[in-house]
Parts: structure tokens; C-alpha cells; sequence
């Protein structure tokens, strides 16, 4: 089997992956603490897809990845979420209070798009479309 999962690291990771369940509609498939208030180590499912989530430790990786607060807010890249029902996804989001970006509407290659961001700054892009299909 291959397949991209995508790894993220987190300030504060418990207080992260309660916003990506919450607001998002990820599911935990296992969370692994460490120290009081870190995560050693979480996988996050979305449909058939994972992200691995972590907390951002003063380890040899840490030296290689920040947080968008630490870099002025600033995304070098995205994640893509594709849902079924974007307007209910959308109005969960604006009911849950997330930063919403950019609102929703619909795109030139099909399908509609909203973006927001986490609250530790983290670019995410939700829309319709299905590149798969």
C-alpha cells in the first residue's frame, strides 16, 4: 500500500485536536499522551484519510517545523479537506466560531471552497470539489 499522511506539530496538541473533532470533523483513532498537556503521538481520521498530530517538543524534529504564529502566520503549505456537504460543513465552522479566511463560493474547476485556520494559525481548505472524480 502507499498513500501521503500528513504530520503536524502543535503547541498545544490537546487543545488542537479537539478543534480539528470539533470544527473539522475529524475522529480520533488513537491518542498517545505524554508529559501533562503534551501528545506523544495522535492519528486523526477523516473519511479514508489520517493526519498525524504532535506536540511541538525541543526534539531534533522540532528543529525542522514550526508553527505558523512563529513565522509572523505565514502557511508554507495547506491542507484540502473534501466534503459532501460543504454548506453544512460551512455553517458548522461559522457556528463553531472558526477563523474563517476566505468565505465560501464556488471555483472555476468546480465544486466551492472556504478556507480557515486553526487556532494555532494552520491554513486549512475545505471544498466540494473531488479531484478524484
Amino acid at each position: 500500500m502507499s498513500g501521503i499522511v500528513i504530520t503536524m506539530r502543535y503547541k498545544d496538541a490537546p487543545a488542537a485536536i479537539e478543534w480539528l473533532c470539533t470544527v473539522l470533523g475529524f475522529e480520533k483513532q488513537l491518542v498517545v499522551p505524554g508529559d501533562p498537556g503534551e501528545i506523544t503521538h495522535a492519528q486523526l481520521v477523516f473519511g479514508n484519510s489520517m493526519i498525524m498530530v504532535g506536540t511541538l517538543r525541543p526534539v531534533e524534529y522540532s528543529e525542522l517545523v514550526t508553527v505558523p504564529s512563529d513565522i509572523n502566520g505565514k502557511n508554507t503549505q495547506s491542507a484540502y479537506l473534501i466534503v459532501a456537504d460543504i454548506e453544512a460543513h460551512y455553517a458548522k465552522a461559522k457556528t463553531t466560531k472558526a477563523n474563517i479566511v476566505q468565505p465560501l463560493k464556488d471555483q472555476d474547476y468546480g465544486g466551492k471552497l472556504y478556507a480557515c485556520t486553526d487556532p494555532e494559525g494552520f491554513l486549512w481548505n475545505i471544498g466540494s470539489y473531488d479531484p478524484w472524480k
